[in-house]
């Protein structure tokens, strides 16, 4: 780092320390939101969402064959298999925003292509099928429907456009990926390697079985035997773990996993404080930005309602299922229905800590047109749904 560089930051944290406001209530009651966020994401998030996404996608990069992961999610796999299959993925694992990064950096890690890797990305937290179960219910079939619609074609398009517009520099890398090619020499049985995948996502979904509002039938039984079902995938995996896999692997896979959480936290934990701030906590509370804000230019159906929408959700952080009473409230307080599905397209699939975490893990540029992809996207199907379905 050069002095000239280090000098402009010692003065910038110089300014940000002699003009800060700390005799302003909002200011001092928006960072008591941040750090009320950060310490219910870490109690909430970290050791049932992140820490098992760490491990599998540790092993991802470590167990996965490469070849598989090109033949399904390369660059010159298959368009009609590669996203049907990022898709997919994603509706199984019904994660959010945040679980969703270590997966991905994983696959990407591995070879699959921006496309896939990127459908992949947005359909983890967008296509998650107790979400839309849920928003059909709560805030009317219509929406439902709209949601689900919305969130499988998006991740394919912004997959199909990811490629397209990077398509010079994924065949770079597709050609350096073919050189650096390696094969599995494990022992095991491939549908060992199945079940022990199937464990580890297995507790990851139903230690996070959120609790459905109402009576939903199954969904309710699932609920109620959430940890009974968590328990025995927990059994599975330590089984297959001392009988399948050699002393070294298991090092290998923890150092992998090591590796992942090591580049993700913090960019998350920062995130995390930055969005407190700025939105509030979890339970409502004002951040910097007031929620009377945000609440008069999201009502009617025009560009910029549903602009705004998308915008303030991309950085908003949800955990699974928490859009849908908040997006029920500001329904209540005046919000159309167009800026309502706009939201619900881009603020499950984005956060603040999501966008830093895929800038470290796909560069900055990639990041800005994906990114600009899902609000754009989000904004022009919110207006054509307000225009067609109006409150």
């Amino acid at each position: 780092m050069k002095e000239r560089t280090k000098l402009a930051i010692i003065l910038s944290v110089f300014l940000a320390a002699w003009f800060l406001p700390v005799t302003s209530e909002t200011f001092l009651n928006a960072v008591t939101e941040s750090l009320k966020l950060t310490r219910w994401y870490a109690r909430e998030h970290v050791l049932l969402c992140l820490v098992p996404a760490f491990f599998i996608a540790g092993a991802i990069s470590v167990f996965v064959s490469q070849g598989a992961v090109m033949k399904y999610l390369g660059p010159q796999a298959s368009k009609w298999v590669a996203y049907p299959v990022a898709a997919a993925a994603g509706t199984i694992l019904a994660v959010c925003s945040c679980t969703v990064l270590p997966l991905f950096a994983g696959i990407h890690k591995r070879g699959a292509g921006l496309g896939p890797a990127t459908a992949f990305l947005y359909s983890g937290p967008a296509i998650n099928v107790l979400a839309i179960i849920l928003t059909a219910r709560v805030l009317g079939l219509e929406l439902g429907i709209a949601r689900a619609v919305g969130s499988i074609v998006f991740a394919v398009v912004i997959g199909l456009l990811m490629h397209l517009i990077f398509r010079k520099e994924e065949a770079e890398r597709a050609t350096a990926g073919g050189l650096a090619m390696m094969s599995s020499d494990s022992e095991r049985k491939p549908w060992q390697d199945l079940v022990y995948f199937a464990a580890m996502v297995g507790v990851l979904v139903f230690a996070n079985w959120g609790a459905p509002q109402g009576d939903t039938g199954f969904w309710s039984l699932v609920y109620a035997a959430k940890w009974w079902v968590t328990g025995g995938f927990l059994l599975v995996l330590g089984v297959s773990l001392a009988l399948w896999f050699k002393r070294d692997e298991l090092k290998e896979w923890v150092d992998s996993s090591w590796t992942f959480a090591k580049q993700i936290m913090p960019l998350l934990l920062a995130g995390v404080l930055v969005a407190g701030l700025l939105l509030g906590g979890p339970d409502g509370g004002r951040g910097i930005i007031p929620a009377t804000w945000i609440q008069g230019m999201v009502g009617g159906n025009s560009l910029g309602a549903n602009f705004f929408a998308a915008f303030a959700g991309a950085l908003m952080y949800f955990a699974t299922l928490t859009e849908v009473p908040i997006l029920q409230g500001l329904l209540n307080a005046g919000m159309g229905k167009g800026p309502a599905l706009a939201l619900l397209l881009a603020g499950p699939a984005l956060s603040l800590p999501n966008m830093l975490v895929i800038q470290s893990v796909m560069g900055t540029k990639k990041t800005v047109v994906f990114v600009s992809l899902v609000v754009v996207m989000s904004t022009l199907a919110g207006f054509v749904f307000g225009t067609v379905m109006p409150a």
